[in-house]
């Protein structure tokens, strides 16, 4: 068996970002940069006012009360055409752009107007409520970097900079097919002994999620025919993924039934629970992931290993924080494999808690989905008491 660390290095080893293609600002959203992201313009374009009021020159309202004539308006994209000089105030809204002359805006609750003149209540420093050209950036600027995930806020943040169109990652094409006679879809029905089919639908979610495309391939009998068929089913996949027939039994039949197409095996078993029985490997020239069957083990072992793949696909960082967390409850002493218990936290007095539930059986999804991390205990970590700091993976 290898560590939780060798095999997350030899896995994101064994992928390069995928292509580049051009999208639309529109569709932006969740896409990786393939290249920077640089502004077209100063933003704002030109000084604007931060505040409803008048635009006027210090020196005229030095010495206040103070009466100015009004000579225009300056609302927001309609600049007044002329400058202010001397004795003068142009009518400026928010967002208004500030007319040549003027260097201040006094705000409107601080004037009193007849219409034709304006009498100034309060002075005025220079820049007072003015956004200056290129407060927020400047034409040139990169507004975000190649590998950064655009969400919604860097979308409209590109968007303000005048960018049409971005390049970013191709999606990578995740395949994956659940194998096993015992399957069923939900709400069809179930042969003697079955069970219900549930890990394709949460890794679908995930790989979406993580910036992937999934391609769900359906549920495929203990067969080597059917097996086989994953080779042709898959093509054009940038990394398939089984879920089950990782066992000691049914690794010979994915060898088997594989092995005539191509597939070469790179290792098999990791030193953790759960997700013991992972297979990686190459069919052809496509990575080739076997997550185990139990649904606990294979959604755990997509956080730890899938989703640095895609990373690695995306050309994005490939780790995940760590942080740490009190004990809720003490922990026996953990045996020679790496561990995941699934836990939930807390805050108490600032601080952060954490207590793993009870029964950790890797067929029990309800904790999973009910948890908000997982509790990473070391191989052979000695027993831990409350009030002990340990090492949490969030999920959320």
């Amino acid at each position: 068996m290898i560590s939780v660390e060798e095999a997350t290095a030899r896995i994101v080893a064994a992928f390069l970002p995928t292509n580049s293609e051009t999208v639309s600002i529109g569709e932006a959203a969740s896409r990786v940069l393939a290249a920077d992201a640089v502004a077209k313009l100063d933003q704002p374009p030109a000084p604007v006012s931060a505040m409803d009021g008048y635009a006027v020159r210090t020196n005229d309202v030095a010495n206040v009360p103070t009466v100015l004539r009004i000579i225009g308006s300056s609302p927001a994209g309609h600049p007044f055409a002329g400058s202010a000089r001397s004795g003068e105030a142009v009518r400026i809204f928010t967002g208004g752009v500030v007319p040549e002359g003027a260097d201040a805006i006094v705000i409107q609750e601080d004037t009193e107007s007849d219409g034709a003149n304006v009498t100034i209540k309060a002075a005025a420093k220079a820049g007072q409520h003015i956004r200056a050209k290129g407060l927020d950036f400047r034409s040139g600027m990169v507004l975000a970097e190649a590998g950064h995930r655009l969400h919604a806020r860097s979308v409209s943040l590109l968007a303000s900079g005048d960018i049409a169109t971005v390049s970013v990652r191709r999606k990578p094409i995740i395949a994956f097919a659940a194998t096993g006679d015992e399957l069923s879809r939900p709400g069809q029905p179930r042969k003697p002994g079955g069970i219900v089919a549930s890990s394709g639908y949460a890794l679908a979610a995930m790989v979406a999620d993580w910036g992937g495309m999934p391609h769900d391939l359906g549920i495929l009998p203990d067969t080597e025919e059917a097996i086989a068929n994953i080779a042709a089913s898959a093509k054009g996949a940038d990394l398939i993924v089984t879920i089950g027939g990782a066992s000691v039994g049914d690794h010979d039949l994915i060898q088997k039934a594989l092995g005539p197409k191509g597939f070469a095996l790179d290792f098999w078993k990791i030193a953790m629970r759960p997700g013991k029985p992972l297979i990686f490997g190459r069919l052809g020239t496509t990575p080739l992931l076997g997550l185990p069957g139990n649904p606990v083990s294979s959604l755990v072992c997509a956080m730890l290993f899938l989703r640095p793949a895609i990373a690695a696909l995306l050309g994005t960082g490939t780790g995940r924080p760590l942080h740490s967390a009190k004990l809720i409850s003490p922990l026996a002493g953990n045996g020679s494999r790496q561990d995941y218990l699934r836990a939930c936290t807390e805050i108490r007095d600032g601080e952060l808690w954490v207590e793993a539930f009870t029964v950790q059986d890797s067929a029990m999804l309800r904790s999973l989905a009910q948890a908000d991390a997982l509790i990473v205990r070391a191989p052979q970590a000695a027993a831990a008491q409350t009030g002990d700091r340990v090492t949490i993976l969030p999920l959320v």
